[in-house]
């Protein structure tokens, strides 16, 4: 299973890009594909694109400049991590506690969005209107469910998100009514 998996991952961005132009990009927005390197406007390579490291190759990690809350519906779960700063030190450690341990949160297919600019009032700061360090979980379905003022780590975002609705079907253990 994990094979075909692996094979899918390598061969759909392949695929993706030798095909015809998709809908969604002719008004110049793309939507998401896990694995993807994200590009800046200038078509340059984003800040805190993809990490590095075996394990962490398909964890992505974008700026909320570069990520709209619509591209993930249904095919990935946002981990957004809001700070006033990037030298804050809840921030600094979660993302060190992401990058130390990824296996987990591709096996659930998260991503990874960073927002350190109160300024610029990306759209996941309006519609999450977080104040300093914030953690907010989102489900497949857009919806916010957890809110953490402190970093989490990964074993502990990995069992909220196994106990999500949604993501307990995926594995099958959903209660039956």
């Amino acid at each position: 299973m994990k094979l075909k998996r692996l094979i899918i991952l390598a061969v759909v961005p392949l695929l993706a890009a030798m095909g015809p132009k998709p809908e969604g990009e002719a008004d110049g927005h793309r939507p998401y594909v896990r694995g993807e390197v994200p590009a800046a406007r200038d078509g340059a390579p984003a800040p805190g694109g993809p990490l590095t490291g075996t394990a962490a190759q398909a964890l992505t990690v974008l700026p909320a400049s570069e990520a709209d809350p619509a591209e993930f519906l249904w095919q990935a779960r946002p981990v957004v991590i809001f700070a006033d700063t990037a030298a804050d030190p809840a921030f600094i450690r979660q993302l060190a506690d992401l990058q130390a341990d990824p296996a987990p949160l591709l096996a659930r297919d998260v991503v990874v969005v960073t927002d350190t600019d109160p300024a610029a009032a990306s759209p996941w700061r309006r519609q999450l209107r977080p104040e300093g360090f914030s953690l907010v979980l989102l489900d497949k379905d857009g919806q916010v469910k957890q809110r953490k003022p402190a970093p989490w780590s990964v074993r502990e975002i990995s069992r909220a998100i196994d106990k999500f609705p949604l993501r307990r079907r995926e594995i099958g253990r959903a209660a039956v009514p």
